[in-house]
């Protein structure tokens, strides 16, 4: 017996990995996040399966399923939103099930930020511009961020920023970045990425706010920040050049 970590990506439900769609397939246990896991995916669960939507129930009475099945001899597979290696709250789940000496493994998923660049037709680091991509968030409600990880150090980089579960504290967000990107950066606001009707607000450090405010958007957004969103002018990578030659590409004279 197994549990599963899943990742079922961002929302489009071809977007899950083949071997995470066939451990959802022959899991006898389907544990899923109502509320982020499009219900195509755990549909494809088998007919006799128990199918347990965990979006009302606490970590005690998740992990109490978990031990049901361990009971009973049953897979469990465990369906989370994007990569559950990013805010998957899996760590608190693995810690218990750890305790409890029930063993599990884990399925990446696609994350939000590479399904809302592939969306925006984006590569986050171009040359000259960003060769670093920061994923991070802000405190709302949420837990409170380890010093050294505020919007002021990590901006300080201008690396291009990816910044989860703070739509809602877009206010701070614009105001700890534009003195360190001015107020030209590029900003872009994915809400519901992958799901069919995700959408995109363009804007700029200097305007987002107002774009997002008149759209009515409060959760399920995610923000790219970084001059790499705004057509910047960069030059060719070296991957490509002829001359740059390397073992499977080697100079005339190799």
């Amino acid at each position: 017996m197994t549990v599963h970590f899943i990742g079922a990506g961002p929302g489009a439900p071809d977007l899950i990995t083949v071997r995470g769609l066939n451990l959802i397939r022959h899991s006898p246990v389907v544990l899923y996040a109502g509320s982020l896991v499009p219900p195509e995916i755990v549909a494809e669960a088998m007919p006799s399966a128990q199918v347990i939507d965990t979006a009302p129930l606490d970590l005690d009475q998740i992990i109490a399923e978990m031990q049901a099945a361990h009971a009973k001899g049953q897979n469990v597979a465990r369906v989370h939103s994007g990569d559950p290696s990013l805010y998957g709250a899996i760590a608190e789940q693995m810690r218990r099930l750890d305790a409890l000496g029930i063993p599990y493994d884990v399925t990446p998923g696609v994350p939000a930020f590479a399904a809302a660049a592939a969306a925006l037709c984006t590569e986050l680091t171009l040359p000259d511009i960003s060769q670093t991509v920061i994923l991070t968030r802000t405190s709302v409600r949420s837990s409170p961020m380890p010093n050294q990880e505020d919007l002021a150090t990590l901006g300080s980089s201008g690396a291009t920023l990816a910044i989860h579960l703070s739509v809602s504290n877009l206010a701070y967000v614009v105001k700890e970045l534009t003195p360190l990107y001015g107020d030209s950066c590029p900003v872009v606001v994915a809400f519901r990425v992958g799901w069919p009707d995700q959408s995109f607000i363009r804007g700029t450090l200097a305007d987002i706010r107002d774009k997002v405010k008149e759209a009515g958007l409060t959760r399920t957004a995610l923000i790219l920040v970084g001059r790499v969103l705004g057509g910047a002018e960069f030059s060719d990578s070296r991957l490509y050049a002829a001359d740059h030659t390397h073992v499977l590409r080697p100079g005339k004279g190799g």
